[in-house]
Order: structure tokens, then C-alpha cells, then sequence
């Protein structure tokens, strides 16, 4: 099988939301000796960015997005440690800290934004949910990411997400980073009352909103 064949296995094999084929495609990748970070770009990447710009145009659904990042991520767990063996890296935009605030356990939402951020080329530290601000910041004083990305999918853990811009201001790293908000209660004239500096309603925006944060930086 020639390599265009197998990346086209792999970019189908995510379209289809199939994680077992997904995974088969990644290891036959690595066995005939391709490029694993190629793999992931113009296999993996090209997958998920169909389904979603499906999504997009109205043709797909939200589960199906979900899926397809689902599936992305089974074979992006094969692949990218064999990036970082052969001493390289892939093609990063911004590196990002990712979480859902305290007191929030949904987790979906904020991994489709990871997943996608991901995607279309930034490093991206999730820290799951439930997350404190003492978390975020002691993340933020390690990594020194240039984004600091916030879920809350609750109105009661939406405070949260003020309370660690407020804590990044007294730990004198605010100016340090650009700080994006989102979540289903989440609304732009909120972002702008607790200092955010973007607003994203959905993934797509969340990762356009990140590229525009990047370039301003």
C-alpha cells in the first residue's frame, strides 16, 4: 500500500468515527516506516477537519464532531509519541492551558476545543475538570503558555472563571497571557465584564479566536 493510500485510510478512518480502524491505521503508518507527524497532519488532521467544515456548513452534527475528535485522539495517543522520539516536533501555533473551572465537571465541550485546537496545530496542556485557580496558575508560572483556556458550563461556576483572571493579575502574570472563555451559559458581554480577551461560542470559533490571539501576541 502506497503511503497516499495509507493517510487516506487514516483521514477516512476518522470521517467514519472509527477508532479501531483509526488505531490499525496508525500502527500500519508506523510499520511501513512513514513519517509519523505527516501521519497525524495529513491523515489524522485532514479527517477531522472535514467533518469539521461539515459541521459547519450545517451538514453534520454536533455528536458527529464529537466523534470524529474521539477517534482523531485514539490515533493521535499511537502517533505523536513517536513524533517526540525521532526528536521532533509537530508544527505548533501557541501553546495552551485547557480546563474547566472548579466546581464544573463537564468535560466534553472543553475536549472538542482541545481536540480541535489540536488539530489545527497548537500544543495544548488539558487539565480536566474541576480545576482550580491555584492550578491554573501554578500551570501557567511552569508552562508559560501564550493561551489560558476556560470552560464553565454551569452559571454557578461561571465566578470561576473572574476569579482566575483576578488571580493571574495578582500572581503578575495577566500581561504574560491571553485568557479565552466559553461554555454553554458563557456569553461574550460576560467575557468582556471579567477581562477576557476572547469569547468562544462553539469550537470553531474558540480555535479561531486563538489563532487571532496568537498573531496579536
Amino acid at each position: 500500500m502506497s503511503k497516499e493510500n495509507v493517510l487516506q485510510k487514516l483521514r477516512v478512518a476518522v470521517q467514519n468515527y472509527d477508532e479501531d480502524a483509526v488505531r490499525i491505521g496508525a500502527r500500519e503508518a508506523l510499520e511501513k516506516g512513514l513519517d509519523p507527524a505527516e501521519s497525524i497532519q495529513s491523515g489524522l488532521m485532514r479527517g477531522l477537519l472535514d467533518v469539521g467544515e461539515r459541521w459547519n456548513c450545517g451538514e453534520a452534527f454536533i455528536t458527529e464532531v464529537m466523534l470524529a475528535a474521539s477517534a482523531f485522539k485514539a490515533g493521535l495517543e499511537i502517533l505523536e509519541p513517536k513524533v517526540t522520539e525521532k526528536g521532533r516536533s509537530l508544527k505548533t501555533l501557541g501553546r495552551v492551558v485547557i480546563g474547566t473551572v472548579q466546581g464544573d465537571i463537564h468535560d466534553i465541550g472543553k475536549s472538542i476545543v482541545a481536540v480541535m485546537l489540536k488539530a489545527f496545530g497548537f500544543e495544548v496542556q488539558d487539565l480536566g475538570v474541576d480545576v482550580p485557580s491555584d492550578r491554573f496558575i501554578e500551570v501557567v508560572k511552569k508552562s508559560n503558555p501564550d493561551i489560558v483556556g476556560m470552560s464553565a458550563l454551569l452559571t454557578t461556576s461561571m465566578p470561576e472563571q473572574k476569579k482566575v483572571i483576578e488571580r493571574l493579575g495578582q500572581a503578575g502574570l495577566r500581561d504574560n497571557v491571553k485568557v479565552m472563555v466559553g461554555g454553554a451559559p458563557v456569553t461574550k458581554s460576560w467575557a468582556s465584564e471579567i477581562g477576557a480577551d476572547a469569547y468562544g461560542e462553539d469550537a470553531f470559533e474558540a480555535v479561531n479566536k486563538a489563532k487571532t490571539l496568537i498573531a496579536k501576541r
